[in-house]
């Protein structure tokens, strides 16, 4: 009787601990919602959440330990005020973690050779018109736009994380444009390799990441359109003057030139 009786208590606890995790998790869709939380609506965005609360969406996908490129569902409970528990070394470590999810890795600063060359006058990018430039624009859903005008420097290579994106060659101080509309999730230069860095979340699914400006010139949280200057451009570790873009896909990168317009 006495191990029954024993057993019951802890069967009891642990039905009281598992109850408590579902409701902290988000995954319990009825009931009360705890007190720093919120219930995700159908339609919400962590972008607009975030905006309502008047909290930075950087910070409100680290104490929900979100990574790029931040899906929240309906039913779903979000923690809306920082874990009282957590410690502050803890948090800027996990604001560090967010941050490196949220960017590309480094690229050699090496150049490599164009398929032709560019024109020796003038910002043009080189002619070439690689297959399929351009064809999954229409899928993502949104208006693409080249960041900057000059010579391709380097091109994106599959599978090959030293060439996640773009280089392309431009005068220090070129306005830098974004590349798409959407939200500002990170501007700053705490990821090494980068230098100033802007990452733009323009959908779901979408993102895209400027490096190597000299200034920054819009911060986290903030909302942009297409075209808008978000940056001047600055220079690699090794002196070339260009910017480091790229696009990702469900955090994954892909390559620019399948949604950047052939012309400009």
């Amino acid at each position: 009787m006495v191990l029954d009786h024993g057993r019951r208590i802890i069967l009891l606890t642990l039905t009281a601990t598992l109850i408590g995790c579902a409701s902290l998790t988000g995954h319990d869709s009825q009931g009360p919602v705890p007190r720093g939380y919120y219930r995700i609506r159908s339609g919400d965005t962590l972008s607009e959440i975030a905006q309502r609360r008047r909290i930075p969406m950087r910070r409100l996908a680290e104490w929900n330990r979100l990574d790029p490129p931040y899906q929240i569902y309906a039913g779903n409970l979000l923690r809306v005020r920082p874990p009282a528990s957590q410690p502050a070394g803890e948090r800027t470590a996990s604001a560090m973690r967010t941050k490196a999810a949220a960017a590309p890795r480094p690229a050699p600063t090496t150049p490599v050779p164009q398929t032709s060359p560019a024109p020796r006058s003038g910002p043009a990018i080189a002619t070439a018109t690689p297959a399929g430039r351009g064809s999954a624009a229409a899928a993502s859903g949104l208006t693409w736009q080249w960041p900057v005008r000059g010579p391709l420097r380097q091109t994106y290579v599959r599978d090959d994380r030293t060439r996640s994106g773009l280089r392309i060659g431009v005068a220090p101080g070129t306005p830098v444009g974004a590349a798409a509309a959407g939200t500002v999730v990170y501007s700053g230069s705490g990821l090494k390799g980068y230098g100033n860095l802007i990452i733009v979340q323009h959908n779901t699914r979408y993102l895209s990441a400027y490096g190597y400006n000299r200034r920054l010139l819009v911060t986290e949280g903030e909302q942009v359109r297409g075209g808008q200057v978000l940056a001047e451009a600055g220079q690699a570790a090794d002196g070339q003057s260009l910017l480091h873009f790229e696009i990702r896909r469900d955090g994954q990168p892909v390559d620019p030139l399948r949604y950047l317009p052939a012309s400009r």
